[in-house]
């Protein structure tokens, strides 16, 4: 059961779960640095106007561009049941 939760999510991604681990990281460390440019912008308004808006545009591009999910074969969904 806990290597299936570990591997589930990831296959259905197509990613190993070290790919994924890698994705994900990468993922939330330019969430990370654009929060704190956000923090910054709000002490200090002229400072990363964009920052945050681009950080959240090339994420969704990069996460849209890379979406591959698998589908169960027809038929295993009923077999399952």
């Amino acid at each position: 059961m806990a290597r299936w939760s570990f591997t589930q999510h990831p296959a259905s991604v197509n990613e190993t779960y070290l790919e994924h681990m890698a994705t994900a990281g990468s993922f939330g460390w330019r969430m990370l640095t654009a929060s704190l440019a956000c923090f910054a912008h709000a002490l200090v308004p002229f400072a990363f106007e964009k920052t945050g808006s681009t950080a959240i545009r090339e994420l969704h591009e990069r996460m849209a561009r890379n979406r591959v999910r698998h589908q169960a074969p027809a038929g295993e969904a009923q077999r399952a049941g």
